[in-house]
């Protein structure tokens, strides 16, 4: 079932997404993907079936810090 995550993180410049990009790109699941750097959390959003852990892992292995955020 395809779902919304939202996420705060620290990717907040183009060069961090580019930097950020080969990892999302690697879950399956992911459908889409975005990040909001004009949002002081710097909102990571996530649709599809990925799971939230495995968003995190690849986000932390990236080298960036990430926290969900309520729904």
């Amino acid at each position: 079932m395809t779902r919304i995550m939202h996420f705060a993180t620290n990717i907040n410049c183009g060069s961090c997404v580019r930097s950020v990009t080969p990892f999302l790109d690697e879950v399956e699941g992911v459908t889409l993907w975005r990040v909001d750097v004009e949002d002081a959390r710097k909102v990571l959003t996530v649709e599809g079936t990925a799971k939230e852990s495995e968003i995190i892992d690849m986000v932390e292995e990236a080298g960036f810090d990430i926290q969900p955020l309520p729904a």
